[in-house]
């Protein structure tokens, strides 16, 4: 008895004319009573009605449309930006750039990557021109250099990324239907930008010291930026590129390396004539 609750329904007949007439044995019922048993009080409620804990799966979903979409390719702490950063300057590190990046890509080291190296382009080129300029007259800024710049920098590591990762998924997908041995192309467009983006660090150092007037040094510390940066491209693309025909793979490292080269002569010629 004392570890069982009981509720008591009572009816009250009025037809008697008394409301507080009982009759105990006919109109006294007991019922067992569940109180303590936690599965009654949800059953109380509509499964709609019933009360949320809070800890139910979330939607991952995230719109085009939504700041929440482009939030997550900017999700990255400094230390991990350093590190990548570091890892693309590395000529032979221990474990390719997309096993660094993880499944997690960013964009907001190489939007950053390129800002400074568009402002340190504008700002050692103008150096340059001054040192190369006569002195009997007032130096006047070419800020035609800095839209140069950034059409340059902002340009190549947005669209050639965009160009390779098509060309990947068309070539890959080729090979697949036709039976070549190939497969899906195993890189994202955000990887992509991801690898530009952080290739473009070693012109931050380069160009800081490419304003030399000595011309030979200046072609030394380009074609050192060029080398370094385009072995990191090959080095992580080709693993990708491979999954390609053999022809195809070697095409597109050729152009990939050519699209470079054609960067690095750009930077030298336009900023450290």
């Amino acid at each position: 008895m004392a570890n069982r609750g009981y509720d008591v329904v009572v009816d009250v007949d009025d037809h008697e004319g008394d409301l507080g007439h009982t009759d105990l044995q006919e109109d006294l019922e007991f019922h067992s009573s569940n109180f303590n048993d936690p599965a009654s009080h949800n059953s109380k409620f509509p499964p709609s009605a019933q009360p949320s804990s809070g800890t139910g799966p979330i939607s991952s979903k995230r719109y085009l449309w939504t700041l929440s979409f482009y939030a997550q390719f900017f999700d990255v702490d400094t230390t991990a930006v350093l590190h990548r950063c570091l890892s693309a300057l590395l000529p032979f590190p221990h474990k390719s750039f997309l096993d660094i990046l993880d499944g997690n890509p960013d964009l907001y080291g190489p939007f950053w990557i390129a800002t400074t190296v568009v402002f340190i382009l504008f700002l050692t080129g103008t150096i340059s021109q001054y040192l190369a300029s006569h002195h009997d007259k007032a130096f006047i800024y070419n800020f035609r250099l800095l839209s140069g710049a950034a059409g340059l920098v902002y340009g190549y590591t947005a669209f050639v990324p965009v160009g390779l990762w098509a060309a990947l998924k068309w070539f890959s997908s080729s090979a697949a239907r036709g039976g070549g041995g190939g497969g899906d192309s195993s890189i994202s467009v955000v990887e992509c930008w991801a690898l530009y983006g952080y290739a473009n660090v070693i012109w931050i150092p380069v160009a800081l010291i490419s304003w030399s007037p000595v011309a030979i040094l200046n072609y030394i510390f380009v074609a050192v930026g060029f080398a370094v940066s385009a072995l990191f491209l090959t080095r992580n693309l080709w693993p990708v590129v491979s999954v390609t025909e053999a022809k195809v793979s070697r095409v597109l490292v050729i152009v990939v390396v050519g699209l470079h080269a054609g960067l690095a002569i750009a930077i030298k010629f336009l900023f450290f004539a």
